[in-house]
């Protein structure tokens, strides 16, 4: 038996080292339990590292009040629309790569790569552009105290005008994932929040001759995190020796392959668009209770986000699956994939919603601050959200898996259904004619990703997406 175990255990030490090395992998044969557990590792670890550093940002930047807490909310908030961007075009590199990647063709898949670069790249400096010019504006258009944006303007600029490199950050680690190697994405990323980490009390406390920039600081130590970040993916591409290999060949602008990036990035850009445009509208809502609203939600929803960020990794994982056995012209492994990784999951998020229900008042209080009503509501926040998050757990695994198909048009109407359909009309009435506050939004948060999860679920058991051509 010990002879057993210790087997086990060496076998299981092997895979989480082949998962962690920086090698591109294809998983379109063999054990699927593995296959997610090599995709998904990396992953969990790098969206660790993400939730780690937002929740210790939001601890640093809690110490300098409400008006910095409510200034990193809605800047966020609106970023959404950034990251919403970056998604959907990471999403077209992770599928179409991950399909070429199944068909045996490195150097389409490679040049797909660089295409998605050049595409990121001209609306990353577009949108930063805009960003940086309309800060103020911005911050007030979502009804942000006078108290909040002249604190908060540093901070907004600098966010915004990063916006190339969160483009580039986002659109290459989907690269890299499409060819099977989570592992350089998750290097990539802990060197970004291991940076940003680091950098945060010294540049917003200072620290000898570096003076304190206050929430600015958090900012400075965000973008130069990730840009470091980008510097190490261009090395990988350029220099490594992974499945994608980037030289003069791949590098040329192909135009076919951009189109066909952009035909599928839209559906991902418009599904995650709809949805952050929501959030835009609840966040709006919210702030017009007050900036100890939006303090409280804010904590809540970073500490909300570190536990999703690893359910991520999995739902990732069945993306780059449902990508690679579709171009091996193995669905049903595909779908496999896809019902395994959510149950996973579902059983890691509800032990997280129990200790949120049970804990959530002691969390806030120990890491976050002490303001009694911010804390109220932080607790709040967490106790509602996390009733949801079984539904959740499968919502995120089958969104990723249309979009690992190519399928990013089905959740895109999926999203604009739900979302404003439902959940900003349902939001307004809980909160302004049954006087529900905070609450109200928070319970219609819990309420309609849940029907999204259902609705996605039915529609991928109808199994078009097997179908799609990529």
């Amino acid at each position: 038996m010990a002879e057993r175990i210790a087997r086990q255990l060496r076998k299981w030490i092997g895979h989480i080292k082949e998962a962690l090395s920086a090698q591109e992998k294809e998983y379109t044969t063999g054990s699927i339990d593995k296959a997610i557990f090599m995709l998904s590792l990396p992953v969990v670890i790098e969206m660790m590292g993400e939730g780690l550093f937002a929740v210790v940002d939001m601890m640093y930047v809690s110490k300098l009040g409400s008006n910095a807490i409510a200034t990193v909310g809605l800047t966020e908030s609106v970023m959404f629309i950034v990251y919403s961007i970056a998604i959907g075009i990471s999403m077209a590199a992770t599928a179409v790569v991950s399909r070429r990647v199944g068909e045996k063709d490195k150097a389409a898949a490679s040049r797909a790569a660089f295409q998605a670069i050049w595409v990121g790249v001209v609306v990353g400096l577009v949108l930063g552009g805009v960003g940086i010019l309309f800060a103020r504006q911005v911050l007030a258009l979502m009804d942000a105290e006078v108290g909040v944006i002249e604190e908060g303007l540093g901070y907004t600029q600098w966010i915004f005008g990063s916006n190339v490199v969160i483009m580039l950050l986002f659109i290459i680690n989907g690269a890299f994932r499409g060819a099977g190697d989570s592992a350089i994405a998750m290097r990539v990323l802990l060197l970004a929040n291991g940076l940003n980490i680091v950098l945060d009390p010294i540049l917003i406390f200072g620290l000898g001759p570096i003076p304190a920039l206050g929430v600015k600081g958090a900012a400075i130590a965000t973008t130069t995190g990730r840009g470091i970040a980008v510097l190490v993916q261009f090395y990988y591409l350029f220099l490594g020796k992974g499945t994608l290999q980037i030289g003069i060949k791949q590098a040329r602008l192909h135009v076919e392959t951009v189109l066909n990036l952009l035909k599928i990035s839209l559906g991902g850009i418009g599904q995650f668009l709809i949805e952050s445009a929501s959030w835009l509208v609840l966040i709006r809502f919210i702030s017009a209770l007050g900036t100890q609203s939006v303090a409280g939600y804010t904590i809540g929803f970073r500490i909300i986000a570190f536990t999703l960020l690893p359910s991520w990794g999995l739902a990732q994982a069945a993306a780059a699956l449902v990508g690679q056995n579709l171009g091996a012209k193995q669905p049903e492994r595909a779908q496999a994939s896809v019902w395994r990784s959510a149950y996973y999951n579902a059983g890691f998020l509800v032990i997280v919603s129990v200790m949120f229900y049970l804990a959530s008042n002691y969390i806030v209080q120990t890491f976050f601050t002490n303001e009694p009503e911010v804390v109220r509501l932080a607790s709040l926040t967490l106790r509602t959200v996390c009733l949801g998050y079984l539904f959740f757990a499968f919502g995120m695994v089958v969104q990723q898996a249309f979009n690992g198909a190519g399928d990013t048009y089905t959740p895109t109407i999926i999203n604009l259904v739900v979302f404003w359909g439902l959940q900003v009309p349902l939001a307004f009435l809980l909160m302004e004619y049954f006087h529900m506050g905070l609450l109200g939004v928070l319970v219609c948060i819990s309420l309609c990703h849940s029907i999204h999860a259902v609705v996605s679920v039915a529609l991928f058991r109808r199994g078009r997406w097997k179908l799609r051509a990529v």
